[in-house]
């Protein structure tokens, strides 16, 4: 009797187990489906605490399916295996893509502390997909007759993706191999996750407080309102704070008089990381450089370059150095005339020292105004990010037809992120944009495109895509709006770019769509966008003075125009160092053994880089190949400055807004994705490879006939 009772207690805990676990799961949003407009993420539900629980379940039910599917009795096709493995995993999908997104964009300490506690289960699921046999002899199978298989285009790429994405991960090592890189691959995870968490911490923890007035010389009214705002919300009333985001640290360069002080926040802003404490990142890159070296070679490369490449369209390091060697040379020599200049007017000034990289925009600034008449304070009045905001969406509808419509009624992670539904100019839905604008202590620094949901097609219905762009603007203060400077007028074109690049895809299976493509192919689309931001016809469209709505006069206009090519070769040299920088990191071929500020210090002897400037992004803090996925992918920037500015010609030889060859960039670069070369779909567009001299020409680097005419890949 005893015994039977036992069974009978212990079937009712189990069963009150099982209920509690399934109303935990019927409160996390995640474990149902969106009821929402659009079925964007559910953001006023979504809590901190359902996120590890969603994650590791996400895990359980993907490795689930994956064991279905490599355990499987049938044999092999494409639709049992390869589209089941495309289908797979849509828990474990909808909440990492909410996760990573938050912790990039609005996260907090117990957002960091998650991402800490589920990367190595995420490191090693991955490799429990991409290392199993079964799996791996199942793909192999389909992609040895794939010839006779008669797949569409789409399903012989994804076939073609997964087989490399297998053989890439070690699904060809030895058993005792791919323990080893089970190994590498956990501790990169951690690694890079701990750099980026670095970063952050470092950038909020600086404060610069001014206390008297007098050291507020130069800056304008703005920046001043701004920092005092900021002093308020720090408990500081009655004083001034600058931080290390962009939109406070670089005004200030540009603009305070105080060279004392431009070097005191140039040194924090530059030293990031890099201070010998818990935040120090320099182990940090020399163990991620080696360990991604390690990993190369275990799979048979000679470098991480040499990998990564591969996939890319430079597809080596010899095509990277060749662009990188051929810009060089220009950039430098025009950097140089730049820094003699800034020489002439601070020995004017009576200061007795060499050109420092804290001067540098100091002084250029009062170049530009000396030389062109140009202040930037006089063009920010006309850059009111709603009158940008506006001049984008114009632009967007007179290219591609686009309507835009903001909506109130969709959940948002962040009360300053406003909501847009993008349609046809027939009405016929596209997707559901986010747009994020503000720093704030809860955001990395930059600005990025990201989606929510990508687009994919389900038994012949388009599913929309839900994209984010997300940036750190200048704030509005003093009861003015938010006054953007060029640059960051740029800035929201080229992000808007990529996000037309995931709105607009029309691809069928999700891992093709939108932004899927080679790291040297996905800056085309938003570079390309930057061009309108200045042509005299768009900026009438959108620069309106903001109290009085009177259109940017053609005198400001033809002044922006002639300082185009105005510290251009600062502007390429430090960018191109930071190109170089990375390569040197990733294309070593055995262990670094040097500290990563005396590898950094060769590294840029080895390029001749003057003591004027140094890489935009420093080792400690160049998070975009340290935690950012662009490792040996810097220089894509350039690469697809290469394409943006010879596919505007086409626009620019012919109408600004051609509607035939908007269509073409629309139907063979914007909606395609990844689902051919990327060479094959920009042919298709311009009718010919893409040629150097329109970037040349951009920058007034051409001055070298011997550069190469066009970029090899």
């Amino acid at each position: 009797m005893r015994k039977k009772t036992f069974f009978i207690l212990l079937a009712i805990g189990n069963m009150l187990t099982i209920e509690a676990q399934e109303t935990k799961q019927t409160m996390n949003p995640f474990f149902q489906a969106y009821n929402t407009p659009y079925e964007v993420p559910p953001f006023d539900k979504i809590k901190t605490e359902h996120f590890k629980p969603a994650i590791l379940e996400g895990i359980k039910k993907h490795e689930a399916e994956i064991t279905a599917i490599a355990n499987s009795s049938e044999a092999p096709s494409f639709e049992n295996t390869i589209l089941a493995m495309e289908n797979a995993g849509e828990l474990l999908s909808k909440v990492n893509i909410v996760f990573g997104n938050l912790n990039s964009a609005n996260t907090n300490d117990e957002l960091q502390k998650i991402a800490k506690e589920v990367s190595p289960n995420l490191a090693a699921h991955n490799d429990n997909i991409y290392l199993n046999e079964k799996l791996f002899k199942r793909v192999k199978a389909i992609w040895d007759k794939k010839e006779s298989l008669k797949l569409n285009l789409e399903q012989a790429k994804i076939l073609e993706n997964r087989h490399k994405a297998f053989v890439r991960s070690g699904a060809n090592l030895s058993n005792e191999d791919k323990d080893k890189l089970r190994k590498i691959n956990a501790e990169l995870s951690l690694t890079s996750l701990k750099y980026g968490q670095n970063i952050l911490a470092e950038t909020n923890k600086y404060e610069l407080v001014i206390s008297d007035r007098k050291e507020l010389t130069g800056l304008p009214q703005e920046l001043i309102n701004a920092a005092a705002e900021d002093a308020k919300a720090k408990g500081k009333d009655g004083k001034w704070v600058f931080t290390l985001s962009n939109s406070s640290v670089m005004p200030f360069l540009q603009y305070s008089s105080n060279r004392k002080l431009r070097q005191q926040i140039w040194d924090a802003y530059q030293t990031r990381a890099n201070h010998d404490d818990d935040l120090d990142n320099k182990e940090n890159v020399i163990k991620l450089a080696n360990l991604r070296g390690e990993k190369a070679r275990l799979l048979g490369y000679k470098s991480h370059s040499d990998y990564v490449l591969e996939e890319a369209m430079a597809k080596n390091p010899a095509n990277v150095a060749q662009l990188l060697n051929d810009l060089w040379a220009p950039a430098l020599e025009i950097a140089k005339t730049e820094a003699a200049d800034i020489q002439k007017m601070m020995d004017k000034d009576g200061i007795k020292d060499q050109v420092k990289p804290y001067d540098w925009r100091y002084y250029t600034e009062k170049i530009r105004k000396q030389r062109f008449d140009l202040d930037e304070q006089e063009l920010k009045p006309y850059f009111s990010l709603e009158n940008v905001r506006g001049g984008v969406f114009q632009v967007t509808e007179k290219l591609f037809g686009l309507k835009f419509k903001q909506l109130n009624d969709v959940p948002k992670y962040h009360e300053e992120v406003t909501t847009w539904e993008v349609t046809e100019a027939d009405g016929t839905h596209v997707g559901i944009l986010y747009m994020d604008f503000y720093p704030r202590a809860s955001k990395r620094g930059g600005a990025w495109m990201t989606s929510y949901r990508s687009q994919k097609t389900v038994n012949g219905e388009r599913n929309a895509p839900v994209i984010s762009i997300v940036c750190n603007f200048t704030k509005p203060t003093g009861g003015a709006p938010a006054l953007l400077t060029f640059d960051e007028v740029t800035t929201f074109f080229h992000e808007f770019g990529h996000a037309l690049h995931g709105l607009l895809s029309n691809v069928t299976y999700k891992s093709l769509a939108g932004t899927s493509v080679s790291r040297d192919f996905v800056e085309l689309p938003s570079q390309i966008m930057e061009n309108w931001a200045s042509e005299p016809e768009v900026l009438k469209m959108y620069a309106k003075h903001y109290k009085t709505g009177k259109v940017i006069p053609d005198a400001l206009i033809e002044k922006l125009q002639k300082s185009g090519t105005f510290d251009q070769g600062f502007t390429t040299v430090e960018y191109l160092a930071a190109s170089f920088l990375d390569m040197e990191y990733h294309s070593q071929t055995a262990p670094i053994t040097l500290d990563a500020n005396a590898f950094e210090k060769n590294a840029m002897k080895k390029i001749g880089l003057i003591d004027a400037i140094i890489p935009r992004y420093r080792s400690t803090y160049f998070q975009h190949i340290f935690s950012g996925g662009y490792s040996s992918g810097y220089y894509s920037y350039i690469w697809s400055g290469v394409l943006d500015t010879d596919a505007f010609e086409a626009f620019k030889s012919t109408t600004l807004f051609n509607p035939e060859k908007a269509k073409l960039f629309r139907e063979n670069i914007l909606e395609k994705g990844g689902t051919e070369d990327p060479m094959v779909l920009y042919k298709r567009f311009r009718g010919a490879e893409p040629s150097v001299e329109p970037l040349l020409r951009k920058r007034g680097l051409d001055k070298k006939p011997e550069t190469s005419k066009k970029i090899k890949g």
